[in-house]
């Protein structure tokens, strides 16, 4: 049963990214406010403002202005970009080196501060050092089964630890001391402060492309074995029920209380809090899906998309006129985290009474005596 959770609406056309030049492929995007910067194939930042304008109507729209764009000077992909925007810094990987940009004129730092020898990093959202002006970065080494913490300030890096791994680490998601790592054969937590180390389960790298995300406080999203979407905490527990995936997802976002998947033909849309899939969106070529700050993004080689999410009490609605009452209190429960607590329960009574109404048209009398109560 679908429900019309979001609605793609385009950001970038193609057009504006590389004109005629079919040759030119996004790698990597980076969204920090209004700020979107895409990384090529051809070793160019390019930095787009992204304005949000909603018609009379309702309907949502993007107008991405280009700011200005900058030739790295290699022959290599921008393979990863990161915003600190405490430093104003973007973090740019590229030929397995981590370089320091300014966030407004894409000018390296005039300290030539950076990291090299990284495959991957990712920031740690949740920092353990307390300082304002600094990001944690953990990388994957190019060193074997090594994993490197690094502390990122406005014009320099600073090395904290070097961690070994049982296997070779393929991708690597922070939380806190906390790392969530997909090794060559499995999943593993690791707490890089006291070397403590959990499995969580088997996955085999050479078959399928690992997600490790972290998702909220010590929570993580891992790409399963059988197409399964499975949680895990730092203490390597599920405290939630798994989500049936296709084989084949190359990314997942989440957007509560949904988590997005992208695969090689779809966007799918699961509910956390039934695990039911709740909405599949046609697109092709697909090989980017993010979320920044809860906006949510998805990308092919060569145009940038926004999955607009439609707003909770307009799916209850559409749930409750098709009668679903079950799914339609499942998901105004679930809402309750993201409507301030008034708002929530003068919405939260009217749903409720609605719901009464339509167990009462059903002859469930007893139902709509409880909901009514």
């Amino acid at each position: 049963m679908s429900v019309k959770a979001f609605k793609l609406v385009s950001a970038v056309e193609r057009e504006m990214l590389m004109g005629d030049k079919n040759y030119i492929n996004i790698e990597c995007i980076e969204c920090c406010g209004k700020n979107l910067y895409i990384g090529t194939n051809d070793c160019f930042i390019y930095h787009f403002l992204l304005d949000e304008k909603v018609s009379t109507a309702g309907k949502i729209t993007f107008a991405a202005t280009k700011q200005l764009h900058k030739y790295l000077g290699l022959k290599k992909p921008v393979s990863e970009l990161k915003a600190a925007s405490a430093l104003t810094r973007l973090l740019v990987l590229c030929d397995n080196t981590i370089t320091l940009v300014n966030m407004i004129n894409l000018e390296p730092v005039p300290t030539g501060a950076r990291i090299k020898g990284a495959v991957t990093f990712t920031l740690n959202e949740n920092p353990v050092s307390g300082d304002p002006f600094c990001v944690e970065v953990c990388i994957i080494s190019v060193k074997r089964r090594t994993i490197q913490m690094f502390m990122v300030f406005e014009d320099r890096v600073q090395i904290v630890k070097e961690v070994f791994t049982p296997e070779q680490p393929c991708a690597v998601a922070v939380d806190g001391y906390y790392l969530c790592l997909a090794l060559t054969t499995q999943y593993i937590i690791l707490n890089y402060n006291t070397g403590v180390s959990q499995d969580l389960f088997p996955y085999c790298s050479d078959e399928k492309r690992p997600i490790v995300k972290r998702i909220g406080r010590q929570e993580f999203l891992l790409a399963g074995p059988g197409g399964l979407g499975m949680f895990a905490t730092v203490d390597g527990i599920s405290q939630r029920a798994p989500v049936h995936w296709s084989e084949n997802v190359i990314g997942a976002a989440l957007c509560f209380p949904y988590v997005v998947a992208l695969d090689e033909e779809f966007v799918t849309v699961h509910s956390m809090l039934d695990q039911q899939q709740k909405q599949t969106l046609p697109f092709k070529e697909g090989h980017i899906l993010q979320d920044f700050e809860g906006k949510v993004i998805v990308a092919t080689n060569k145009g940038v998309y926004i999955l607009v999410p439609l707003p909770l009490e307009k799916q209850i609605q559409d749930l409750l006129a098709s009668h679903r009452v079950e799914e339609a209190l499942v998901l105004a429960k679930g809402a309750r985290r993201n409507i301030p607590k008034e708002k929530f329960q003068v919405m939260y009574k009217r749903i409720l009474q609605q719901a009464g109404f339509i167990q009462f048209a059903q002859l469930q009398f007893l139902e709509a005596k409880e909901l009514f109560r």
